[in-house]
């Protein structure tokens, strides 16, 4: 007869074997951020080192990329240290020994800092040897000597769209950005915010720079812009906020940041393009 109390499963050291119930993440209604987790690790273009990126604290919508690894405060200048609260980085000391910083002050495909401490010089040049060892088994390749000049591309690698009155460049081609939400499987979501079946933005010429900006000193003054502000403020919302249609108005957290970077025609020049891509122009014909 079986009794009903059966024995607790137990470990080798007597501890009760007990296998945690798995919950489900949820981002709370007061988070300062959707992601679901505080970081989202990443690699640095040039160096191809590991880089943590943050939400930042103020009105600045764009990441900040931070060494992975926490710092002596003590050997980071002050101008260099931050620290992260809530999945929040914020450019200021919080009074602990440690701190974090910038992956651009530690970057050995940069020009180095003229105030480099010996122990940040001596990471510097830790991250020199990954990355020449990158190099070395073609993990990492290394920007090539410029090509001679070309048509114009029908396909911009970082289009640059209009949407809720500012302009942003975007990481990857228009019909290949991919939204950020989690499905219910907790992967990233394999749709394309560009959706067949919601209205699309369209190619136009636009100045390179706004009328309230100061006057610069490139050659080009109309650049193709991928136009969205014609379309319903909440459509323009999604296409900001990186979601395919289903999450628009989900509450699914999001595994990735945005990619958009405020357009800055002085730092964004070489992806300046003054001809609409290809399949735009009969319908622009007229521009």
């Amino acid at each position: 007869m079986c009794s009903a109390n059966a024995p607790t499963p137990r470990r080798w050291d007597g501890t009760p074997a007990r296998t945690p119930r798995s919950r489900s993440l949820r981002v709370d209604a007061d988070s300062p951020t959707r992601l679901v987790r505080t970081a989202q690790p990443g690699r640095c273009r040039d160096c191809g080192n590991r880089i943590d990126w943050h939400p930042r604290v103020g009105t600045d919508d764009r990441a900040v990329g931070l060494h992975p690894q926490e710092l002596p405060a003590a050997a980071v200048p002050a101008v260099s240290r931050w620290h992260i609260s809530s999945g929040i980085a914020h450019p200021a000391h919080d009074g602990t020994p440690w701190c974090r910083i910038p992956h651009t002050a530690l970057c050995p495909a940069r020009s180095a800092p003229t105030a480099l401490t010996p122990q940040l010089a001596a990471l510097r040049r830790h991250l020199a040897l990954h990355t020449r060892r990158l190099i070395n088994n073609g993990t990492l390749i290394t920007p090539a000597a410029p090509a001679p000049e070309r048509t114009e591309p029908c396909r911009p690698a970082r289009p640059v769209a209009y949407l809720l009155s500012v302009r942003y460049i975007a990481g990857h081609p228009i019909d290949a950005i991919q939204c950020v939400a989690q499905t219910r499987q907790r992967h990233r979501c394999a749709r394309p915010v560009l959706d067949g079946q919601a209205p699309h933005g369209t190619w136009t010429l636009l100045p390179t720079t706004l009328p309230s900006h100061r006057p610069t000193s490139l050659s080009v003054d109309r650049m193709a812009v991928y136009d969205l502000t014609h379309l319903p403020y909440t459509e323009q919302l999604r296409w900001r906020h990186q979601h395919c249609p289903d999450h628009a108005t989900s509450s699914a957290a999001d595994l990735a940041l945005t990619e958009w970077e405020p357009f800055d025609p002085q730092l964004h020049h070489q992806h300046i393009h003054p001809r609409l891509p290809h399949n735009a122009r009969k319908q622009h014909h007229g521009t």
